[in-house]
């Protein structure tokens, strides 16, 4: 690896690697590899955080069923044990003496400059401290001139490395023109979801957000949504149109790597509600102390 201005990791930071642990710094791929030229691999974004009993990775089953039901979806052999997986997260963590941490597991293909089945597969874990994705402050984002793609183009529902794409010509386009990030419609025009996190939206005292099918089931989605019904949230699920979007009272974006975050505008209208008297708000703060391992009663104070 090119470690020049690299900022995950030092010449001494540890990753696992194909059953191993291995320097940062001397760990190699191979050039012609399918996911390199392809983008024919999976990976997932996960989170670990300090808590008062240690450090705990939030999810982590559910983080690597889903690396194996991507693979599956994308015909990429995953013979990887998860409960193996999860254990060498945590000694991992622990080289690196990492507490706060964003993990980014991998599964990669070897060198096959054909468009057909791995050759060989491959499992790469890394691990750095990294901040929220999207920052602490509400967002001020646009609509995106591109659309999330068809669901019958991909598997909509894997987290594949070639999707991002998408969203990086998305990310790209709305700070170009001065905003914060975009969101994505999908092909019939209806609200999608963020280049890397779901939307929800509140409208008189409800929460709104789309439904599966178009977008990535986030993990965190699904998190917010068990804590709607944890906090008596009324909670819809379907097809929205920018219209009923841009009429909200306020919105926000949630993801593993942003977490719970406002938005302030969208292309330039400004949400009402204000983001501490929000529904979003509340359930920022309940996510928190979620991952913290916090009681529930401290999330409604």
């Amino acid at each position: 690896m090119n470690t020049n201005a690299n900022p995950y990791y030092n010449q001494d930071t540890l990753l696992f690697s194909n059953g191993e642990f291995k320097k940062s710094s001397t760990t190699t791929t191979d050039l012609y590899g399918q996911t390199l030229h392809y983008g024919y691999g999976a990976f997932e974004g996960i989170r670990a955080y300090k808590t008062e009993s240690g450090t705990k990775i939030f999810k982590a089953k559910e983080h690597y069923d889903r690396l194996k039901k991507s693979c599956e979806l994308i015909n990429i052999p995953f013979e990887y044990d998860i409960d193996k997986l999860i254990e060498k997260s945590y000694e991992l963590l622990a080289l690196n003496n990492l507490t706060d941490a964003y993990l980014r597991p991998i599964v990669y293909c070897d060198p096959n400059m054909s468009l057909s089945k791995p050759t060989g597969v491959n499992i790469m874990i890394c691990a750095w401290k990294w901040g929220t994705y999207l920052g602490d402050n509400v967002l001020n984002i646009c609509v995106s001139t591109y659309c999330r793609p068809h669901p019958k183009s991909i598997k909509i529902e894997a987290k594949v490395c070639g999707h991002y794409i998408n969203s990086i010509l998305a990310t790209n386009e709305a700070k170009a023109n001065g905003f914060d990030e975009a969101l994505l419609l999908d092909t019939e025009d209806f609200v999608a979801e963020g280049p890397g996190a779901n939307v929800f939206f509140e409208k008189n005292g409800e929460l709104f957000t789309p439904q599966l099918g178009n977008i990535l089931p986030g993990i965190t989605r699904a998190t917010i949504i068990e804590l709607c019904k944890e906090l008596d949230i009324k909670l819809h699920q379907g097809k929205y149109s920018l219209e009923q979007l841009n009429n909200a009272d306020a919105a926000f974006y949630c993801g593993t790597a942003a977490e719970v975050i406002g938005i302030k505008s969208l292309d330039k209208k400004e949400f009402p509600l204000e983001w501490d008297n929000s529904l979003g708000k509340k359930l920022q703060i309940a996510y928190k102390n979620l991952v913290l391992e916090k009681e529930l009663s401290s999330q409604l104070n």
